[in-house]
């Protein structure tokens, strides 16, 4: 356990003033913690392209390579379970959580060829913002045992230099995820809301709050205009997203 080391570099990075100057400062902490590899990613979709969000990375090149040829996005314990986590976690912890997952046996491909490619182990933190889960940190190579501390300390250095990183490489981007967001949704909108989050039908909704069906409907159809989402499912997730419900 080093936590001097974490701690110091925590300290230290309101003082980077560019990525040239927090990349090398980042590998070599991990090198000293006995981290080979590292990725700084915003979250991407299932079908978007990796590489476009990479912020940094010290990873087999092959093996980025692969993870992309085959879409491994898409199944990708590790990045599958962020959606879950609230703090880091190690990578067998991911896989280990979709024992009855229908892509359980390709899950299980893709560890072993990381593991192939130098991957053996690791750990990844998420980033949340605003809108939701933002994207990660992992960093990985030999097995390393963190203690809770250190993967909270490492847990608060991921989001630092996260927000740092995507400050430098594209700050309009940055700013749009620190923006405020701007729905303004009446009581009844937010009840309606919640209420359709929980999986209710308008009918179901109408008797919770004793109003008509064609109402919550017209509720409805008000909160989807005004988070211009297509549908319902759509507007569910996007309230997720904006923090408007959890």
């Amino acid at each position: 356990m080093n936590l001097p080391l974490l701690l110091q570099f925590l300290a230290m990075t309101d003082e980077l003033r560019s990525r040239e100057e927090a990349i090398p400062e980042f590998v070599r902490l991990l090198e000293r913690y006995g981290f080979d590899h590292h990725v700084v990613v915003r979250q991407p979709k299932p079908n978007e392209d990796v590489r476009r969000l990479l912020l940094s990375e010290r990873a087999p090149r092959e093996w980025l390579d692969l993870y992309i040829a085959k879409k491994y996005i898409a199944i990708d314990p590790t990045m599958r379970y962020l959606g879950h986590a609230q703090r880091g976690f190690r990578w067998r912890e991911a896989l280990a959580a979709f024992r009855s997952d229908p892509h359980r046996r390709r899950m299980e491909r893709m560890m072993a060829e990381a593991r192939r490619h130098g991957l053996l182990d690791g750990y990844i933190f998420p980033v949340h913002g605003r809108r939701g889960l933002l994207g990660a940190v992992s960093v990985g190579g030999r097995p390393v045992d963190l203690s809770p501390v250190e993967i909270t300390l490492f847990d608060a250095i991921a989001e630092k230099l996260f927000w740092k990183l995507l400050e430098w490489s594209d700050p309009v981007v940055r700013d749009e995820l620190v923006s405020r967001v701007e729905v303004q949704l009446t009581r009844r909108e937010m009840e309606a809301l919640n209420y359709l989050a929980e999986g209710k039908t308008s009918n179901e909704i109408s008797k919770i709050l004793e109003i008509s069906n064609h109402t919550v409907d017209w509720y409805m159809n008000g909160i989807q205009e005004k988070l211009k989402a297509r549908n319902r499912h759509h507007t569910v997730a996007l309230a997720f997203r904006l923090g408007l419900i959890s």
